[in-house]
């Protein structure tokens, strides 16, 4: 019971302080409080101050510093996204959520990609899929033809000019190398290669409502795959 009380506490003086932080906006870097301090003003015990501020500091909002006390930092979500993203990679339900996020993400990102994307991001995207499209015929399941169908889905995200949206793809991909899969066949490559063909043509020709069906379709067999299998192997949207 002592236990559960002072967990309760320290959530409470953890959400009382990143109101605070929130509230005065402090600059990145300057000192907030020592430990002490919070202590007195709150009036919680050094067990108490102790959790809360752990609870901060996993948030990335608040870091100790030996002698000077507590610094304001800015929280950075894809850190704290890359830290619980593999707690879902255990599960066929949290496979089929991971692979949900990363639907919405596409689907939802591809008419910025397209409408920032710049000659050069256009031209490098076109390389990476006729190499793409030269291993997939040879392996569909080689590191190399896994690396380049990272390179084209990342290369659309950061057509968007979002370090936000293109990192959270990045993170999502490198989970997705090791989903779950249907079996590839020499049929099963023809089909990713035209569907990423067709997405990459949508793209160049400034086509949202084309590009958003080959994602569409891409991610329609991704998720009944990771629906009704283990997660134990690669898997090429």
């Amino acid at each position: 019971m002592t236990t559960l009380k002072t967990a309760s506490q320290a959530q409470e003086l953890a959400d009382a302080i990143r109101q605070r932080i929130q509230a005065e906006q402090p600059a990145e870097g300057s000192l907030f409080m020592t430990e002490a301090q919070l202590a007195e003003e709150y009036g919680a015990s050094r067990t108490v101050i102790r959790e809360a501020v752990s609870r901060l500091q996993a948030l990335g909002l608040l870091e100790g510093r030996k002698r000077k006390g507590l610094i304001v930092r800015r929280p950075d979500p894809l850190r704290l996204l890359s830290n619980s993203l593999p707690s879902l990679a255990g599960s066929q339900e949290g496979w089929r959520e991971l692979a949900m996020l990363r639907y919405a993400i596409e689907v939802g990102a591809i008419e910025l990609a397209i409408r920032s994307a710049t000659p050069e991001q256009l031209g490098r995207l076109t390389e990476i899929m006729a190499d793409m499209e030269t291993e997939l015929l040879k392996d569909t399941e080689s590191e190399r033809t896994i690396a380049l169908d990272v390179a084209f889905h990342s290369l659309i995200l950061q057509m968007t000019g979002s370090r936000m949206i293109a990192g959270m793809q990045q993170l999502l991909i490198s989970f997705f190398q090791t989903a779950p899969h249907a079996e590839n066949t020499p049929a099963s490559a023809e089909r990713i290669i035209w569907e990423h063909r067709e997405l990459l043509n949508a793209i160049r020709d400034r086509d949202v409502e084309r590009a958003r069906a080959m994602i569409r379709l891409q991610f329609r067999s991704t998720l009944g795959t990771v629906a009704n299998t283990p997660p134990t192997q690669s898997v090429l949207p």
